[in-house]
């Protein structure tokens, strides 16, 4: 058992910290407070709190209001000898137009790729993850999007459950540094699940205006924890 620190106790961040209580010590805060009190602790506690003296700190918060300011301040909280779990986003490949994986040379700034070289730069136990698409239950492709039009082209999604179970064997097999990519290992087009979604859930599907070809890999991840999916398949995410 280790003791875990979730920042960041949102739609993903509330379910991994609760399902990491099955075999760990974990508290999280957010920015507003919720009413189990046992779980969550309202943003920015005092240095001098209990939260911070957590083995584990895992970030996983929004890039809005001093996103930077924001992880240098929780770093500076942070015990030296702690280990950072970063909930990046896949989206710091957004120049390329073919297949990426971790070796890719990334040439175009971005707050997300901004805040992983922040982190490492202050820590030494590092592990970004770069999360696909984040999907599951409430968050249904191609519905209540407020954009007008879609590119089309092969998806990058990850479903949440995967992600916590993704996160809950690193800790177990104390993996502590390193780069992944967290996606789904198949990528069907865009416009097929909008249109299989719509058909499901009863919406109508938005325009597609262009076309990508960017897929991201995530062998790396699967090599390093023999890892099988739960949701391989983006087109069965909802079934």
């Amino acid at each position: 058992m280790v003791t875990i620190g979730v920042i960041g106790c949102g739609w993903l961040g509330k379910p991994l910290a609760m399902y990491l209580r099955q075999k760990h010590q974990v508290q999280c805060y957010s920015r507003k407070a919720q009413t189990d009190t046992d779980l969550e602790y309202s943003i920015n506690p005092a240095p001098d709190n209990p939260f911070w003296t957590n083995e584990i700190f895992i970030i996983s918060i929004s890039t809005k209001d001093n996103y930077l300011r924001t992880l240098k301040g929780i770093l500076q909280n942070t015990p030296s000898n702690s280990s950072i779990i970063l909930m990046s986003s896949t989206s710091v490949y957004k120049e390329f137009e073919e297949e990426v994986n971790e070796d890719a040379l990334i040439t175009q700034k971005s707050i997300q790729k901004e805040a992983e070289e922040l982190v490492t730069s202050l820590k030494a136990d590092v592990l970004v993850l770069r999360l696909g698409g984040l999907m599951g239950e409430d968050r249904i492709a191609g519905k209540w999007k407020s954009a007008s039009a879609y590119a089309d082209g092969p998806v990058n999604y990850i479903h949440a459950d995967d992600v916590i179970n993704i996160v809950a064997q690193m800790i177990e097999k104390k993996i502590t540094n390193g780069l992944f990519n967290l996606v789904a290992p198949l990528h069907p087009l865009r416009s097929v699940i909008h249109q299989k979604n719509a058909k499901t859930f009863g919406f109508q599907t938005k325009e597609y205006n262009r076309t990508t070809g960017r897929s991201v890999n995530s062998n790396k991840l699967i090599k390093a924890l023999a890892y099988e999916f739960i949701h391989p398949d983006p087109l069965l995410f909802w079934t």
